[in-house]
């Protein structure tokens, strides 16, 4: 039986996850700098411990998920995260890098768990039609919290006590698990009674995905779009200080406009999924990137009557806006075409590949800009989007009517 009832419970505890974890990234480098005295290279290794977990415990996480009731792994993930980020506070404390780089590992452990958890739960939720609306309400809570967290991990190192932040989220991540008891059981559908290995069950979601032609087609576009993404990250703030003339202020406006674009694309797309395709929804978030694209390679020679920030404003509202439309929209398609025994492995394989080429992603834009300069670095992230935006054209996505009825069995 459906229960949509539920799903303000699994906004508020994702919200609650989410808000934690993202605390925790963004009080570790407060914690390093503040507490440790730590240079570029510690902070550096210990963002790197905590967010290797969503590379390295996604495909494990995503078995287990196809594993273990629902609601009971939910509460056990953030548990696993409360305790981990209280022992960071106490590392800060301590001034214990180690220990500190150990439990933020955990930490993130702890959410990759929740989240793909979480993906596989909306189904038994909701019934297929509503799964647009609840998948919004569910990023709408995590742009949330991700926008106001390194507020309060920032109000937290401007008291003189960045580690504060960690027991912040600490408690966010205990307030989810307390929020995540008020769901049903969702007990495991009778598909998962089989147990194979760790290896092959891993293999069964990536051979789902790999067969599968819409999941193949949302996978490849999310890669490419997600190296281009991360090749934007690493060359903009030098390219709006050097060839835009911003300043570090303006570069941090431009910056917060994806956070609005992210919102309004989460407040818009239940509406927008019921007046228009799936088609165009999937092909408008790579199709609005490239124009975003086109606007930051465009600002060195915007017309003086112009104000500078416009376009990077614009540019980033725009990659914010469109791929949260997109975001919603294959997250959906995602959890009806893939059988429910398979959601969490299907879930993990994507989210291996995406976390796998961020990090190449932003190597090569910073090698482009130092090699070739940064508008080549800038033309290269625009072809990038434009790639994604190929994948969608070229794929059945493209030609996608409606949402199937069904959830796959």
């Amino acid at each position: 039986m459906k229960r949509p009832a539920s799903i303000p419970f699994l906004a508020v505890s994702t919200a609650l996850a989410q808000g934690a974890d993202q605390l925790a990234l963004a009080a570790v480098p407060l914690v390093a700098a503040v507490a440790l005295g730590a240079g570029p290279a510690l902070i550096g290794l210990l963002v790197a411990a905590q967010s290797a977990a969503w590379l390295l415990v996604s495909l494990p996480a995503g078995a287990l998920v196809d594993r273990l009731p629902k609601r009971r792994l939910l509460v056990a993930a953030q548990l696993l995260a409360s305790l981990a980020f209280a022992a960071a506070a106490l590392a800060a404390w301590a001034a214990e890098p180690a220990l500190l780089a150990a439990a933020g590992f955990l930490g993130s452990a702890g959410t990759v768990l929740f989240v793909l958890g979480g993906f596989a739960a909306v189904p038994a939720l909701v019934d297929p039609a509503r799964l647009p609306r609840a998948n919004a309400r569910l990023e709408l809570a995590r742009a949330v919290a991700t926008l106001a967290a390194p507020l309060l991990a920032g109000a937290a190192a401007q008291a003189g006590q960045p580690a504060l932040a960690l027991l912040a989220a600490s408690a966010a991540a205990l307030l989810a698990a307390a929020t995540a008891l008020r769901l049903p059981p969702l007990s495991l559908p009778a598909s998962a009674d089989a147990r194979p290995s760790l290896p092959r069950a891993v293999a069964e979601g990536a051979g789902f995905v790999l067969r599968q032609p819409l999941l193949r087609a949302i996978a490849a576009c999310a890669v490419a779009w997600n190296t281009a993404f991360f090749m934007l990250t690493a060359a903009f703030i030098p390219f709006a200080l050097e060839r835009l003339g911003l300043s570090a202020g303006q570069a941090g406006i431009a910056l917060g406009s994806y956070g609005v674009g992210l919102i309004l694309g989460a407040l818009a797309a239940p509406r927008l999924a019921e007046r228009w395709t799936p088609a165009r929804l999937l092909t408008l978030g790579p199709g609005l990137s490239v124009l975003a694209g086109l606007a930051l390679v465009a600002g060195p020679w915007t017309p003086e009557n112009i104000p500078p920030l416009a376009l990077p404003m614009l540019a980033h509202f725009l990659i914010g806006f469109g791929p949260m439309l997109w975001q919603v929209s294959q997250t959906s398609l995602r959890q009806i075409v893939t059988p429910a025994a398979l959601l969490g492995r299907v879930g993990a394989t994507i989210q291996v590949a995406v976390f796998g080429v961020r990090p190449l992603g932003a190597l090569a834009g910073g090698a482009l800009a130092v090699r070739y300069g940064l508008d080549t670095a800038m033309l290269a992230a625009t072809a990038g989007f434009a790639l994604s935006f190929a994948i969608i054209l070229a794929s059945p996505l493209a030609r996608l009517k409606r949402l199937p009825s069904a959830i796959a069995v």
